[in-house]
């Protein structure tokens, strides 16, 4: 690539909701397959549930793998239901018979929580750094946890909820009160730095996002329009949330 020109665009794939979750698997097990110590970023929430079901089927294939969540809420007592430590047990450690001990989430524990990232970011790193990052997208943008406003340099750090995003994940609790106002995330400048990204969306509510980050100027307004910068995307999206895209 040539100074000042830009990198590959991210490359889109339209699915039907039955086949995006074997097709991101697909690409995972391609990573898995392609070294020894292959590393996996994970997300949680909706978008990449239809991928972890389908990798239920390679299961005994993980040995030597390693992964790390994109965040985790700050707040929440340990072996909460909706802490991610729990939902990454309950969606790919039990179900991928995955060693726990491999599977890595921002401790939220920690009396200096600025300590807990920065020790997050040298966990990383001691991995090798990040071969495939799993990613959603939230409805105004926010890439991980990183909300509108972001750096897009940023790395690991605490970061407040939007309530935008607050009330996306009400329904995960009994009430808004109970979502958590805080979290550790992964920054947009670490998610940067994976060798590959690949984002999931389906559904109406993203199709602004998604084409925002795709198509719209680069900009902390959308963190999400990060994956414009990076030359290795694949996003995999169904046609409500591609809808404003074009062909």
């Amino acid at each position: 690539m040539t100074d000042g020109a830009l990198p590959p665009s991210p490359v889109v794939r339209r699915l039907n909701s039955a086949t995006i979750g074997r097709a991101a698997a697909d690409l995972v097990m391609e990573t898995v397959r392609s070294s020894d110590a292959p590393v996996i970023g994970v997300a949680t929430g909706s978008s990449p549930s239809p991928l972890y079901a389908a990798l239920t089927v390679e299961k005994g294939h993980f040995g030597g793998t390693r992964w790390f969540a994109l965040d985790e809420y700050v707040g929440l007592p340990r072996n909460h239901p909706q802490s991610y430590a729990e939902v990454l047990r309950n969606e790919i450690v039990e179900p991928l018979g995955l060693d726990p001990s491999t599977v890595h989430v921002p401790d939220p524990h920690r009396t200096d929580l600025d300590e807990s990232a920065a020790a997050y970011e040298a966990l990383m790193a001691s991995a090798g750094g990040i071969d495939l990052q799993i990613l959603g997208i939230g409805r105004n943008g926010h890439l991980a946890f990183n909300e509108p406003g972001a750096p897009l340099d940023s790395r690991t750090r605490v970061e407040r909820l939007s309530e935008d995003t607050r009330r996306a994940n009400e329904r995960f609790f009994d009430s808004l009160a109970d979502v958590p106002t805080h979290c550790l995330t992964q920054g947009l400048g670490t998610i940067g730095e994976a060798r590959r990204l690949l984002l999931i969306a389906q559904g109406s509510a993203k199709a602004q996002a998604l084409h925002d980050a795709l198509r719209g100027p680069i900009t902390p307004r959308c963190p999400a329009s990060i994956l414009q910068l990076h030359g290795q995307v694949t996003v995999l999206v169904d046609d409500q949330a591609g809808a404003l895209l074009g062909r």
